[in-house]
């Protein structure tokens, strides 16, 4: 691939939303490959603890408390992986991101607020001090995680669902400025991993509500004579790190997706807003019924 990144003990990857999650897995993934580390998080205790992980492993590692909700933070992360590593940045991996629950009514203004700043503003905060270097260098990879949300929805998240359409456009749209320069950009769209993101949501944990909605389902698709709705299986964090590594010593030019049957049920989506409604009726149903009774 043209612009492929060769992982190597000279490569630099600064990972953000580092101290736990798909981003604490892809700094353990990376580091057996002894690649240089600079790791960002807010919780200061469990990303030392992933960042002496990833040393005894053999990488070199750079650890940064900081909110990249926070422009000044984000910018200083980038600043000081750059003065670290002489000048030099390799892949980017805007990984920070939060969920949340709650109905479009029941969405307070600085909830709304609070998902656009962590899941899309960083992502300017992030890219744009580093993309004079990768330009500089004609050679980068910047890696957006977006979720399956960023192509389709689920109910009482929409404020989430709306951050993550927006991951998907800013990437789409830097493609098109970086054509031809030898810096590659990707999304990643995960569905379902298990990590404690969906019990962690702001306004009330997520995953209790679809655990709920999904038993629900079965007894509603049996008494209407439907089909269940069609979800795909869970994955651990470390097999969706294996696949963003993949992607970026071999960049795909596409959107990507990390488990199986979420490309086709976009594709329906895409196709018809009806028909992946009817499809998922079963778990919407579920999920309303459990949300109107925790409300």
């Amino acid at each position: 691939m043209q612009n492929a990144i060769k992982l190597s003990p000279e490569t630099v990857v600064a990972i953000s939303g580092a101290s736990s999650g798909i981003g604490a897995a892809l700094a353990e993934r990376l580091a057996m490959g002894g690649v240089r580390l600079a790791l960002c998080a807010r919780r200061r205790e469990r990303l030392s603890h992933v960042a002496a992980r990833a040393r005894s492993l053999g990488a070199e590692v750079l650890e940064v408390v900081a909110d990249v909700s926070v422009e000044e933070e984000a910018t200083d992360f980038i600043e000081r992986t750059l003065d670290t590593y002489n000048g030099r940045l390799d892949v980017l991996i805007a990984n920070a991101g939060r969920g949340h629950c709650a109905a479009v009514e029941d969405t307070p203004s600085e909830q709304l607020y609070s998902m656009f700043a962590v899941n899309v503003f960083q992502l300017w905060y992030l890219v744009r001090p580093a993309l004079p270097v990768m330009r500089a260098q004609q050679r980068g990879h910047i890696v957006a995680i977006s979720s399956i949300a960023g192509k389709i929805a689920y109910p009482y998240n929409a404020a989430y669902t709306a951050a993550k359409h927006a991951v998907v456009g800013f990437i789409a749209a830097l493609r098109t400025e970086l054509v031809e320069t030898g810096v590659e950009a990707t999304v990643v769209c995960p569905a379902g991993v298990e990590t404690e993101w969906a019990s962690a949501t702001e306004g009330m944990p997520i995953g209790d509500l679809f655990a709920d909605g999904i038993a629900r389902s079965r007894t509603i698709a049996r008494e209407r004579g439907i089909p269940r709705a069609p979800l795909q299986r869970m994955m651990s964090a470390a097999d969706v790190a294996q696949k963003i590594i993949s992607v970026i010593e071999s960049p795909p030019g596409a959107d990507v997706f990390t488990h199986d049957g979420s490309e086709e049920l976009v594709a329906m989506a895409l196709a018809s807003r009806r028909s992946y409604e009817q499809a998922m009726l079963p778990l919407l149903l579920g999920m309303r019924q459990s949300y109107e009774e925790r409300r």
